[in-house]
Formats: C-alpha cells, sequence, structure tokens
C-alpha cells in the first residue's frame, strides 16, 4: 500500500513539475494579451469582434521580440545577469533548468545535461550529467519517466556512467516516450566503446 501511495504521490509530483512551467507561460500571455485588449476595447466597435484578440497577442509576440533585442545587448545582458544573480538564482532548480532549456535551443553547449547511460544496479539507465568531480567521479540526474525534469541524483564512478554522442532533445525524447528510441542511446554508447578499442 505503502508503494503504491509513494508510486501515486511520485507521479502527481512530475506531471505537475513538467505541467507548470507550460501553465506559467500560458497564463502569462494570456493574461498580457487582456491587458492589451484592454487597451484596444476604445477601438473595438469599429472592428470585427476577432480583432482585439489578434491584435493582442500580436503585441505580445512584437514585445517578445522587443526584450530579446534588448537581452542581445550589453546592457540588456548587464541588466538580465544581475537579476539572474540576484534573484533567480536563488529559485530551486533555476539554473539547471535554465542550463536545460538553453540546450535545449541550442544557445549553448554546456558540459551539464548531457546525456548518458548509467549503470544502476544490474541495468543501464538514461541520465544525464551534470558534472565532473575532481577525483573523475560524476554527478548524473536519472530522470523518472515520463518526465525529464523529476529524478534522483546519483554520484558515480566513470566506470558506471557512458556519455552519449547524442543531442540533448533526443535523450529528452527517448525520457518522454517512456523509453522508446532507447536503442540510438545504445547504439551511441557501443560505438563509442568500439571506438576506444
Amino acid at each position: 500500500m505503502k508503494s503504491f501511495r509513494e508510486f501515486v504521490g511520485n507521479t502527481l509530483v512530475a506531471g505537475f513539475l513538467a505541467l507548470l512551467p507550460i501553465y506559467l507561460a500560458a497564463l502569462l500571455l494570456l493574461k498580457a494579451m487582456k491587458s492589451l485588449a484592454a487597451l484596444l476595447r476604445p477601438f473595438a466597435h469599429l472592428l470585427p469582434g476577432w480583432f482585439p484578440s489578434v491584435i493582442s497577442f500580436v503585441c505580445v509576440l512584437i514585445l517578445c521580440f522587443l526584450v530579446g533585442i534588448v537581452l542581445r545587448t550589453r546592457l540588456g545582458q548587464t541588466v538580465r545577469a544581475r537579476i539572474e544573480n540576484s534573484l533567480l538564482q536563488k529559485i530551486p532548480g533555476y539554473t539547471l533548468f535554465r542550463g536545460m532549456t538553453r540546450q535545449l535551443v541550442g544557445e549553448n553547449q554546456e558540459t551539464a545535461w548531457k546525456p548518458a547511460l548509467a549503470e544502476i544496479e544490474n541495468a543501464l539507465v538514461p541520465a544525464f550529467i551534470i558534472e565532473e568531480l575532481d577525483d573523475g567521479r560524476f554527478t548524473v540526474f536519472v530522470p523518472s519517466v515520463p518526465t525529464a525534469l523529476a529524478g534522483a541524483v546519483y554520484i558515480l564512478t566513470a566506470e558506471r556512467v557512458h556519455p552519449l554522442n547524442v543531442p540533448l532533445p533526443r535523450a529528452i525524447k527517448t525520457v518522454t516516450q517512456w523509453g522508446s528510441g532507447s536503442k540510438d542511446l545504445v547504439a551511441s554508447m557501443e560505438g563509442k566503446r568500439v571506438e576506444r578499442h
């Protein structure tokens, strides 16, 4: 009975963690659109009924684009760094989540979240290398299926961690699809073993 409760609890938390960012982004987008629609309301009688919603959505996209442009400037990067250092990095998991999302969009090639297969007990499990320790061991994150954002952290010897030469999105896709596509991960590991010998 206890394992069933743990399963249900862990599954609910994993689902919550997977859906929360999507929900918050959608909520923020809808709130911005509603605010812009209120600004356009005085002109609504002159326009078709659907027009304020479309204009609101386009304005939000333009705002996102303009903020993106500002963040590419030196001043924008400085402001973003200050906000991250003083506020966002205090949020648990923000730094890892930021690193993963930057890798997903191809913004950087950090070594964190490097796909791997880890030997746990007598099995190979999809994992992500978070960092390499000074003594050669690895800190790895083993996600809970089907979400890549909840799981367990292990510190393993290098012999038990097999880095993979696959893109991060492919490894995450394997996790979110209940292991479908694992043969590509194993093939990547086997290919590396052949290269070493």
